[in-house]
């Protein structure tokens, strides 16, 4: 856990004047300088505003933009909506889980990688999915979603179907 800075905190407080109604822009901007939020800087925000500590993370785990842990150094997204399920995206999730030790929504251990299944990435047509670092790959099979890892976990570009955007794989239907 990183050491508190509450002079960190303090400049954010300042800087919305210490008014409490403005707990979600101070949250977002400590994350905007951390990459997460940070237990000791959310128990330093909740004495320094006099708002309870379960406040401050009702609101932090109601808005999915919130990270209370830190985030891995690749983020991947694999759609789980109904054709890239149905095209064998759970399989995919199942074996990438074990593989990388990875949990729905959390980093993997080694800080390698953020995992997050979603509900859609608008490439239906190149289903199943998966969305590395911004980047889309479809068609793939359980082998390649597990040897893509692999290569961005050796530093390596990813090897598959790149798509340029969602709406580009989308016009191909």
């Amino acid at each position: 856990m990183p050491e508190l800075d509450s002079a960190h905190v303090a400049r954010i407080v300042d800087r919305y004047g210490g008014d409490p109604d403005m707990l979600i822009p101070m949250m977002q901007d400590i994350q905007a300088d951390c990459g997460y939020l940070p237990q000791a800087e959310l128990k330093e925000l909740s004495r320094t505003l006099h708002v309870p500590l379960a406040r401050i993370y009702s609101v932090a785990t109601f808005y999915s933009s919130f990270r209370l842990a830190p985030k891995g150094e690749h983020t991947i997204q694999l759609c789980m909506g109904t054709v890239c399920y149905l095209k064998g995206a759970g399989q995919i999730s199942e074996t990438l889980q074990k593989e990388f030790s990875l949990v729905a929504g959390g980093t993997s251990p080694d800080g390698k990688f953020t995992f997050s299944p979603v509900n859609c990435v608008g490439a239906c047509a190149l289903a199943p999915v998966m969305v590395v670092d911004g980047q889309y790959y479809g068609n793939l099979t359980v082998e390649k979603a597990v040897e893509m890892l692999r290569q961005v976990a050796a530093g390596q570009a990813p090897m598959g179907e790149q798509v340029e955007n969602a709406a580009k794989a989308s016009s191909r239907n």
